[in-house]
């Protein structure tokens, strides 16, 4: 069963709208959790990840970061492995 994907995100985000179009092209579902207006889910989450910015990208219980990580994992093909194995 393939792992479940979650992004963390804002409604205005740019860089979280092009996660989702990165898992979009790549056919993996994902499950999106706005944090507009929600100030103690969002420290929570900070304070989880010690991340500041969103989007923040968990394949299953790992945290793998933003953006530029997704996009990082897509080209080397560990995304695709790491959703498949159920990370």
């Amino acid at each position: 069963m393939p792992a479940p994907v979650v992004v963390y995100r804002t409604r205005t985000c740019p860089y979280c709208v092009l996660a989702g179009h990165l898992l979009d092209r790549r056919r993996i579902a994902y499950t999106e959790v706005f944090l507009d207006g929600k100030p103690a889910e969002r420290a929570a989450l900070q304070a989880r990840t010690q991340f500041m910015t969103v989007p923040q990208v968990f394949v299953g219980s790992r945290f793998i970061g933003g953006y530029t990580d997704l996009a990082r994992l897509d080209v080397t093909g560990e995304l695709q492995r790491l959703v498949a194995e159920g990370a």
